[in-house]
C-alpha cells in the first residue's frame, strides 16, 4: 500500500513538472519572437531599405527612390547613427551621391554627440568610401578623441587611417 500511495503522491509532483516544462518552451519560443520584433523596431529603417532592394531588382527606380526617401525619413526620426550610416550606403549604391554625404554627416554628428567611437569611425570611413579624404581626416581626428586613453581603440583608429589610405584617395592621412 506504501507504495501505491507513493506513486499517488509523485501524480501531481510529475503533472506540475510537465506544466512547468512546457510553459519553459511556450516563454522560450514568445522571447525569440518578441526579440526579432524588437529588432524590427530597434532598425525600423531596414524594411524600407529591403524594398529599395526589391524595386532595384525588378528595375522600378521610381519605387525605389520613394522607399529610400522614407528610409531617411525613418532613420532620421530614430535620433540613431547606425540607420543613418545604412541609410547612406544604400544611397551610394544607387549613386546618390548627395543623400549619402548627407546621411553620413547626421551620423557622424550624432555619434559625437554620443562619444560613440564606433559610430564615428564608421561615419569616417564611410566617407573615405565617397572619396571625401577632408571628411574622413575630421571623423578620424574625432575617433582619435574618443579612443584617447584607450591603446586598442587608438590601433583601431590607426588600422581605418590605413584602409583610407589603400583607397589612394590622400597622400597620407596620420595614422
Amino acid at each position: 500500500m506504501t507504495e501505491g500511495k507513493r506513486l499517488i503522491d509523485r501524480g501531481p509532483v510529475t503533472f506540475v513538472a510537465l506544466v512547468l516544462a512546457v510553459l519553459l518552451i511556450v516563454l522560450a519560443i514568445v522571447e525569440a519572437l518578441g526579440g526579432q520584433a524588437r529588432a524590427a523596431q530597434d532598425r525600423p529603417w531596414v524594411e524600407h531599405l529591403k524594398s529599395m532592394e526589391g524595386a532595384l531588382a525588378v528595375g522600378d527606380a521610381k519605387t525605389a527612390d520613394w522607399a529610400l526617401r522614407q528610409a531617411h525619413w525613418v532613420a532620421l526620426g530614430s535620433r540613431r547613427w547606425e540607420g543613418m550610416i545604412e541609410v547612406g550606403d544604400a544611397a551610394r549604391r544607387v549613386g546618390n551621391i548627395t543623400v549619402a554625404r548627407t546621411a553620413y554627416m547626421t551620423a557622424a554628428f550624432r555619434a559625437r554627440r554620443l562619444s560613440s567611437f564606433e559610430g564615428v569611425l564608421s561615419a569616417a570611413e564611410a566617407f573615405a568610401v565617397l572619396g571625401d579624404v577632408a571628411g574622413a581626416e575630421q571623423w578620424l581626428q574625432v575617433g582619435r578623441g574618443l579612443a584617447a586613453p584607450d591603446e586598442s581603440a587608438l590601433a583601431r583608429t590607426r588600422a581605418v587611417a590605413e584602409r583610407v589610405n589603400k583607397l589612394g584617395l590622400a597622400s597620407g592621412i596620420e595614422p
